[in-house]
């Protein structure tokens, strides 16, 4: 990790404003060129899962992407985005999900049926009695595609949503919960979203498919969310990649990190120290 990722570190404007929200925008996090060489190795994903007999018409959700390609390797670690998730979740942290959503034009008249509306992390909303919920982890949202504009997919919201258990809908399964809005973003940016904010995908009305990888990072004692076959990359990353994707000395370090388990920790307390409190 290069000291040079300092500055782009979590402010505390940020960090207000996803306490506050439960969620942050990251504008042109992404290069134009980034956005064009992961824009090459989606549609190559994509356009393989339609050949193999993926419904061009139905939305494709593939997880464990991070071994397809080292474009999607290098964001692991990318130094304008992981400062500010070390920033809101601390440095005992992996990524511990991965998984990357095209959204094809739905072909369908528009309506306003109630969306899916839901919090991430599925049992875990029943089994740990705390209120609020914890956050435990947090998504980055890479967009590809351009949802400036309504009707195109967008990911919405419930902006302060992380702190309520449950979300009244409308009885009617017509409309959407109170205080709900589509996130309207370019291509190349990055949107932060705690796992507690309530959220929906939505259908796409428009003419162009939405595109947009999602990377989970959370506490090292929780299980991963799909397969994340990555241990074969642990050999060519360096020590904090390497804790980013899943390794460590034993099971234990997950619960008791040793400076082995966790070198973002050490590299902290020599660059940013007012991180490493404990």
């Amino acid at each position: 990790m290069n000291p040079s990722s300092l500055k782009y570190a979590l402010t505390e404007e940020e960090r207000r404003t996803f306490n506050e929200t439960g969620y942050l925008i990251i504008e042109d996090a992404l290069s134009a060129a980034q956005v064009a060489d992961l824009t090459e190795q989606f549609d190559r994903i994509y356009d393989g899962k339609i050949e193999g007999g993926h419904d061009p018409k139905t939305a494709l959700f593939y997880p464990n992407f991070i071994p397809d390609h080292d474009v999607f390797l290098d964001l692991v670690d990318y130094e304008k985005v992981l400062p500010k998730v070390w920033g809101l979740l601390g440095w005992n942290i992996y990524l511990y999900h991965a998984h990357m959503i095209a959204t094809p034009p739905s072909g369908q008249a528009k309506n306003d049926a109630t969306f899916g509306w839901h919090q991430d992390s599925g049992r875990v909303n029943m089994e740990i009695e705390t209120h609020p919920r914890p956050r435990l982890s947090l998504k980055v949202a890479y967009f590809l595609s351009d949802v400036s504009e309504a009707d195109r997919g967008n990911f919405w919201i419930v902006p302060g949503s992380h702190f309520m258990d449950t979300m009244p809908l409308p009885e009617d399964r017509q409309g959407q919960p109170e205080g709900a809005i589509p996130v309207r973003v370019k291509p190349g940016t990055a949107v932060f979203f705690d796992r507690r904010l309530w959220h929906a995908g939505t259908p796409n009305w428009s003419d162009m498919t939405r595109k947009v990888l999602f990377y989970g990072y959370g506490y090292r004692w929780i299980r991963t969310k799909d397969d994340m076959t990555v241990q074969h990359l642990w050999e060519r990353s360096d020590p904090i990649r390497r804790q980013l994707l899943g390794a460590g000395v034993n099971c234990n370090g997950h619960y008791t990190p040793t400076d082995e388990d966790v070198p973002l920790r050490g590299w902290l307390k020599e660059h940013q120290p007012e991180m490493v409190l404990r």
